[in-house]
């Protein structure tokens, strides 16, 4: 389900034009505008910065914060370049170090997400306990995530792209063939099939395994860091305080906007969801348990670039830290 967000920015960019948002409102006196482009339909991964917007955190702070839903026909990259938007989503961070590759001038300033929520599922039953016990099974992926996770997993696990088999978001074949492996969301693909196919699977959460990918992180064009970096760390802060809330305080704010935004989003579906984020630590753990939410480092962005240049995905001369800035993260570790 939700691998369609990344799908959506690699192969339908061309569409992106004609989902460009429109002309960003009014903002009240003295309140600067930042429109916000999702990676995808509002969701609870989305859920912070609802909750930051419904319940004020953004307007304490001097913003006028309008979110773009995201959708099949939006290319949030693109729509950074260009300008229609003053902030946007990243959802993994090949997709910042690909901007950087290309000379764009678009910087990742927060990881909301410390883990990366991608996951394989296999069937349970199958001697499969592990990621490594995957080797040589057949593993349906996006093309988007052939390009992404899929690396770092022949990178440890020795994985050969003769595994690979055409995910086109839908479970059947899955379901079809207890020795196939399939890609999802720790938060959405496994409630699903044990909701809809009365099948608990066995869930491999690839951040806990070592992937080093941020995700859910917030761009912004160099132009605005440049321009007004006090309401780029108006945003982060805003933010940040949104997801605290939005997981431990009373999401009800947020999920009632969501559910506006994306009318077939069901309630218990958001719910266990966060639940998820919790257990999982995707929002708080990692370096976020000192940090605060929100943190990045250099160590682990260093981490990740070479595990990507080591598979030749970047040239290893590539001056990676230009994809983002530590400037707004607090405390900031540099």
């Amino acid at each position: 389900m939700k691998f369609l967000r990344a799908a959506a920015v690699a192969a339908l960019a061309a569409l992106a034009c004609a989902c460009s948002p429109k002309k960003a409102e009014v903002a009240p006196a003295g309140q600067v505008t930042i429109r916000f482009a999702t990676d995808w339909r509002a969701q609870a991964e989305h859920g912070g910065f609802y909750e930051a917007l419904a319940t004020g955190e953004y307007a304490k702070r001097g913003l006028n914060v309008q979110i773009v839903q995201g959708g099949p026909g939006v290319n949030v990259p693109q729509l950074l370049a260009s300008g229609a938007v003053e902030a946007g989503m990243g959802s993994n961070s090949f997709v910042v170090m690909n901007l950087a590759q290309q000379n764009v001038p678009v910087k990742a300033v927060a990881a909301m997400m410390q883990k990366d929520p991608q996951v394989l599922i296999a069937h349970p039953d199958q001697g499969i306990n592990g990621i490594a016990d995957l080797k040589g099974h057949p593993i349906l992926l996006s093309d988007a995530s052939v390009t992404a996770f899929w690396v770092w997993l022949k990178s440890k696990y020795g994985f050969t792209d003769d595994q690979i088999r055409k995910y086109t978001f839908n479970s059947a074949p899955f379901l079809a063939d207890k020795k196939v492996a399939q890609q999802g969301y720790v938060t959405s693909e496994p409630y699903t099939l044990e909701k809809e196919a009365k099948l608990k699977p066995q869930v491999f959460l690839l951040a806990d395994n070592g992937y080093p990918s941020y995700a859910t992180m917030v761009l912004v064009p160099q132009s605005l860091i440049d321009k007004n970096p006090a309401a780029v760390r108006a945003f982060v802060e805003s933010s940040a305080k949104g997801w605290h809330d939005y997981l431990y305080a009373d999401p009800k704010p947020a999920d009632a906007l969501i559910r506006k935004d994306n009318p077939e989003m069901a309630q218990d579906v958001l719910d266990q969801a966060r639940d998820k984020m919790r257990s999982y630590g995707i929002i708080d753990g990692g370096d976020a348990k000192a940090m605060g939410i929100g943190a990045m480092t250099d160590a682990r962005w260093a981490e990740f670039f070479n595990m990507a240049a080591s598979q030749g995905v970047y040239p290893k001369t590539l001056d990676y830290k230009k994809a983002y800035s530590l400037e707004f993260v607090t405390p900031a570790v540099k």
